[in-house]
This record gives C-alpha cells, structure tokens and sequence, in this order.
C-alpha cells in the first residue's frame, strides 16, 4: 500500500469513528475528541519543527540556483524572467478568486469552534494591522524572527542571504550553498520519518474534528478539493492567452500542440514523464528552435510548477473560509509574493515532503490557523492530475514566450540588417 493510500485510508477511517461517535455517542464524542487531539497535535508539531530551517534552506539555495541559470545565457535569463511572470500571475488570480469561491459556500460556525479546538500556536495571532504588517517585513532580528516561526521575515532575510552568497569568491560561495543544501536534506529526512506516521496523526486530527463539528468538516474538506480543482483549471486556460499574445502563438495549433503532453500528464500526473511529449510538441508541431527547447523546457520541468503558489494560497483562503477569519488586501498580496519564492525555492522536492514547509509560511502571511494544513495534507493529493495538467502547460507556454524572443533577435541580427550572424546563446 502506497503512503498516499495509507494516508487516505486513516482519513476516511478517522471520519467515519469521528462521524460515528457524534452520531450516536455524543457524550463520548466529546472524550475522544480530547484524547485524539493531543495526538494530532503532537504530529503536527513534529512537521513544523523542521519548517524554518527548511524554508531558509530552501531560498538560500534556490535563490543561487537562479541565478546560476540566468548566468548561463540570454536564453535562460528570458526563461528565468517569463517563468516568474507566469508563477505571479497565478498566485494573483488564486488571491482574487479563492476567497469569492468560497463565499459561495455556507460557512459552518461549529466548523471553525472545531478547528479552533486546536491548541493554538503562540505565532497564531490575530492578524496586524498594515503599518505594522508593513514594518514587520524586514526583520530587526533574524534569529528572533525565526524563533518566534515569523516566515515572512525568515524568508525576506533568506533571500537577502541568498543573494549575498552570490556576490562571494565562488568556493567560498559553494562551501555555504552545500551547507545550506545539506541542512535542506537533512530536515527532508526528519519529515520523511514524521510523514511515516501520518496515517496515525491525521487519524487522530479528523476524529477529533468530525466527533465536534459532525459532517462538517467532511464537507469542507470537499469544498476545499473542488475550490483547488477550479482554480487549477483556471490558470490552465488562462495560458492560452499568455501564449497567444505574449508567445504570438497561434490558438488553434497551440491547443493541437498541447494535447499529446497533456495526456501524457493526466496519465503519469508527472510533469517529467510529460517532457520527451512537451519536445516534441514544441519542435515538430509548433517549430520551436531546438537550442530553445532543450534549455527551456527542462528548466521549466524545475522551476515553472504553475499550480504550486495557487495551492498554497488556496489553502490558506479555505482555513480563513472554514474558521471565519478575516484576510485583507496587504495579507492576500503577501501571501501572492511569498507564494512565488516559495514555489522556486521548493525544486524538485515531493509535494507531500514539503507540503507544511511549503504551505505554512503563507498561512501565517495571511494570519490564519496552522492546525488545519495536517487534514489538508491528506486530501491535497486528489486534484493532483489537474495540477500537473497546468504545470505541463505553462511550461509550453514558457517555451512560446522564449522561442519568439529568440525568432524576434535572429530577424533583428541577419546580415539583412547589416549586423552580420550576431553571436546566439
């Protein structure tokens, strides 16, 4: 039995005793409640033990990583900058329709008393207002900041971090960036024996919330994976566009050229099995300079996970949504930015692995509740062929931008213009 089963199993099972127990025991429902949640709790503490030095890890090297690429050739710096336009203009469309999505769905009140059951976090403070928010960006102390598990002042300085390794003589610029990437495997590893018991912990974690708020959170959780399924299926239209006026593509043969990938990408949801379909896609049915296509394509594989900053402020729209927390403009725009480096940062790592690392700091950019992201683990996986179905095609996208960049410099530098065969990347 796969991790993701065994996951979804202790789900369904802990639902059901929960639902069971409120149903037709409440005066133990309320007990059990009380001995499951400690549990929960626990585990949940054990995965966020390791979120802030693997988020400074993380943007430490994948800061370097970027800029590695975008010092390799003008090619890959255009990749580098389309890549990041697409990831903002995802995570802006999840933050303008998330939460309008999810007003469309009644909100139960014994919902959010459930989820706040919880024992809350001492970082789990009602959200500031914006000149404070504002000043706390930049923190004045980084190791304060990072005790306290502030992510959005960790990340700030992390990336200031990142870009000051940069600057550094390269071996001593390389021994940092190994340090920084063995701290990163070594918190991967400390989650890995932490997900080992996750059937235990999300068991104990929707028990405890089905025995308060009964079918409630069933329901919720379903809201959640078909608010996610929309918004998937959004960005991945909206590509079109992109590719049609940014790519200058033409619709029709775009849409053609995107079939054989996507399939690909429904069947294996992995955007690296869909690869040798996007290549051939791109040279044989769209003409895309090979030079272009065997740079930009597996960079974007890494870097261009389109759904990635959707899924993270997706979920933390629906923990606001489920507990009736109130998010304004400047959290919602924080969330949006941090979203993006966070999805750089996180290359090529498992979903599951990173999800608290990934998704928690920009739950608490919002000021929203940290327990609820251990259920949504478990369900995260479900919606997981639409997700790769948007990465695929925003990769191909990516690639339409990049290659009329590159159409657009071989016209300019023909000896028709009398420049002469400019030097290509």
């Amino acid at each position: 039995m796969s991790a993701t089963t065994r996951v979804l199993t202790s789900l369904v099972a802990g639902a059901l005793a929960g639902l069971a127990l409120a149903t037709w025991a409440p005066a133990w429902a309320q007990h059990a409640a009380n001995v499951a949640q400690p549990i929960g709790h626990l585990w949940l503490n054990a995965l966020q033990m390791t979120v802030v030095p693997l988020v400074l890890a993380l943007v430490v090297v994948g800061v370097n990583t970027a800029s590695d690429a975008a010092a390799s050739g003008r090619i890959a710096r255009r990749a580098l900058v389309a890549i990041i336009a697409i990831l903002a203009l995802g995570a802006a469309v999840a933050a303008l329709l998330a939460p309008p999505l999810l007003a469309m769905f009644p909100h139960n009140p014994a919902l959010g008393a459930a989820l706040s059951g919880h024992p809350v976090n001492a970082t789990e403070v009602s959200a500031p207002g914006w000149a404070d928010w504002f000043a706390g960006i930049v923190p004045s102390n980084a190791l304060m900041a990072a005790a306290q598990s502030a992510m959005l002042p960790v990340v700030v300085f992390a990336l200031f971090l990142g870009f000051a390794l940069t600057q550094l003589q390269p071996s001593r610029r390389a021994m940092l960036v190994e340090f920084f990437q063995a701290m990163a495997d070594a918190m991967i590893v400390i989650v890995r024996w932490v997900l080992w018991l996750a059937p235990l912990g999300v068991f104990a974690l929707i028990l405890a919330v089905c025995a308060r708020a009964g079918l409630g959170m069933v329901r919720a959780l379903g809201v959640y994976v078909l608010v996610e399924i929309i918004l998937y299926l959004t960005v991945t239209v909206l590509m079109l566009p992109v590719a049609v006026l940014w790519g200058g593509e033409r619709l029709r043969r775009f849409v053609v050229a995107l079939a054989p990938a996507q399939a690909v990408a429904a069947s294996t949801q992995s955007s690296l099995a869909s690869l040798p379909a996007m290549l051939e896609s791109a040279e044989r049915r769209l003409g895309y300079p090979q030079q272009v296509t065997a740079l930009v394509l597996p960079m974007a594989v890494s870097l261009c996970r389109l759904t990635s900053p959707v899924q993270y402020i997706a979920s933390a729209c629906f923990i606001a949504w489920a507990t009736g927390t109130d998010v304004g403009a400047a959290q919602l725009a924080a969330a949006a930015a941090l979203a993006v480096v966070i999805s750089l940062g996180s290359v090529g790592l498992p979903g599951q692995v990173t999800f608290m690392a990934t998704n928690l700091p920009v739950a608490q950019a919002m000021g929203v509740p940290l327990a609820p992201l251990g259920l949504m683990l478990a369900v995260d996986t479900l919606p997981d062929v639409f997700a790769t179905l948007g990465n695929v095609t925003a990769d191909l996208t990516v690639a339409s931008v990049v290659a009329r960049q590159s159409r657009n410099d071989t016209s300019n530098t023909s000896p028709a213009n009398g420049e002469g065969n400019a030097k290509q990347d």
